[in-house]
């Protein structure tokens, strides 16, 4: 009897959708302006994170998408967006105003 109810356990386990072990990216929507919190969400970084590493975690995340690619254009601007608030640019810095 338990073995029948081992080998019917272990065919339900067998036959289960996948689940994804932890979660790579931001799953969530966007804030109005994007603070260094949300920054760091959407690149998978911490908020302290070096621009080596931010820029490694831009590059991993805009590879997968890319609009190129089947990705979005807001998304991969909302990218964008979140690097330059974790290395500390502004929109609006290089006018000769």
């Amino acid at each position: 009897m338990a073995g029948k109810y081992g080998i019917q356990a272990w065919q339900s386990f067998k036959t289960r959708p996948p689940r994804p072990r932890s979660r790579r990216f931001y799953d969530g929507g966007f804030q109005p302006t994007m603070t260094r919190r949300e920054a760091a969400l959407i690149l998978g970084v911490r908020e302290g994170a070096a621009a080596d590493k931010v820029r490694e975690a831009h590059r991993r995340v805009m590879v997968a998408n890319h609009p190129d690619a089947g990705g979005s254009h807001y998304l991969a601007s909302k990218i964008n967006e979140a690097k330059d608030v974790m290395l500390g640019k502004t929109k609006n810095s290089g006018s000769a105003f």
